[in-house]
């Protein structure tokens, strides 16, 4: 399993430097450029909420699962139990 970061599509799709960009969540450039590039090990909800105020987005724009042998899966609602 792999989470697919999407900073660099989103920063892109907005024409936002990379500089711009940390000084707007209050990251180095050097911690910018370890969560685009998908080395980061862990996000804090603090980041995530400043990532995505930052780009005008849900979390789930910048974050993607892509299964081991590269299958992205759409989501399933399972159905709840009924006890």
């Amino acid at each position: 399993m792999a989470i697919v970061v999407e900073i660099d599509v989103l920063l892109a799709k907005r024409k936002m430097s990379v500089g711009d960009f940390a000084d707007a969540i209050g990251l180095s450039p050097a911690n910018v450029s370890v969560l685009k590039n998908g080395r980061a090990k862990a996000v804090r909800f603090s980041t995530l909420d400043a990532i995505c105020e930052a780009l005008d987005c849900q979390p789930g724009d910048v974050l993607r699962w892509v299964s081991d042998d590269g299958v992205e899966s759409a989501a399933v609602s399972l159905p709840r139990s009924v006890d």
